[in-house]
């Protein structure tokens, strides 16, 4: 059974691979799986706020 996609979950682990490239700690053969986990979170953060943004302006309008 797939997680239901939490943003503010998504934005922690973005933030620790951001850590992690900001003080070198993380290794050449690790930077691009988590460059490329990194981008997917953005975008499912992304999707995740366009939807949001809809359905308040959804609401907004009755």
């Amino acid at each position: 059974m797939k997680k239901e996609f939490s943003y503010t979950e998504a934005t922690a682990e973005i933030e620790r691979i951001l850590d992690r490239l900001r003080n070198e700690e993380m290794d050449v053969d690790d930077l691009a799986a988590q460059v490329a986990r990194a981008t997917e979170l953005i975008a499912q953060c992304k999707k995740k706020l366009l939807k949001t943004e809809a359905e308040v302006n959804k609401i907004l309008e009755k």
